[in-house]
């Protein structure tokens, strides 16, 4: 089972939304207002006390006019990457090699390793997601588009519009994301799921 990268983006993500935030002259009620989220839970993630999943800073970077990556350091380059050559890609496909260096970001519990180069004019957003154990539980909530998650090792809880669903391998759910939503790693072990949402996030 492969393990979650080891912390090292999630600390400077809280300090960062308060820094965008403060550059926007928002109060934390507004900004929480703008996107979809609690007061408190906000509150908490700006003092690192709670994580935010790449969805939920998805809302708070649109609420704040910037990209979800500029909360993290600069994204890992591909190997031997001073000044790419640029290959403009077409609109219709990308193609991704399992043994490119794939983009991984990590927030709190949560290890998100991109499954697609970015295409112009596609939409879905495509991860493999290490959910490790224990953590703080996120608030559930909604926000636009859709999400599905496909469990491929471990356990985990999917609340959904208020109601606990335990997923096992090979369980998926699939959902509008304005229905609150919210999923936890209750158990021992890490759960690795495939996930896809949209809009895209990056």
């Amino acid at each position: 089972m492969t393990e979650p990268l080891e912390d090292t983006s999630a600390a400077q993500v809280g300090p960062r939304i308060r820094e965008f935030r403060k550059q926007r002259g928002l109060t934390l009620r507004s900004l929480a207002s703008r996107a979809g989220l609690s007061i408190g839970f906000l509150s908490q993630v700006e003092r690192g006390i709670s994580s935010i999943g790449l969805t939920a800073l998805g809302s708070v970077a649109s609420a704040l006019g910037h990209s979800v990556a500029d909360f993290f350091d600069d994204a890992p380059a591909a190997p031997g990457a001073g000044d790419p050559v640029v290959v403009p890609m077409p609109r219709h496909f990308t193609l991704t090699r399992g043994e490119n260096a794939a983009v991984q970001y990590v927030s709190g519990q949560q290890t998100y390793r991109m499954l697609s180069d970015r295409g112009a004019g596609l939409v879905l957003e495509p991860m493999v997601v290490h959910i490790a154990p224990g953590g703080r539980r996120e608030n559930a909530y909604g926000h636009a588009g859709e999400e599905f998650a496909y469990v491929i090792s471990g356990e985990l809880l999917y609340e959904v519009d208020g109601v606990e669903h335990r997923l096992h391998p090979g369980d998926s759910v699939h959902l509008r994301s304005s229905v609150p939503h919210a999923m936890y790693n209750d158990t021992e072990e890490v759960t690795t799921v495939v996930s896809v949402v949209t809009p895209r996030l990056f």
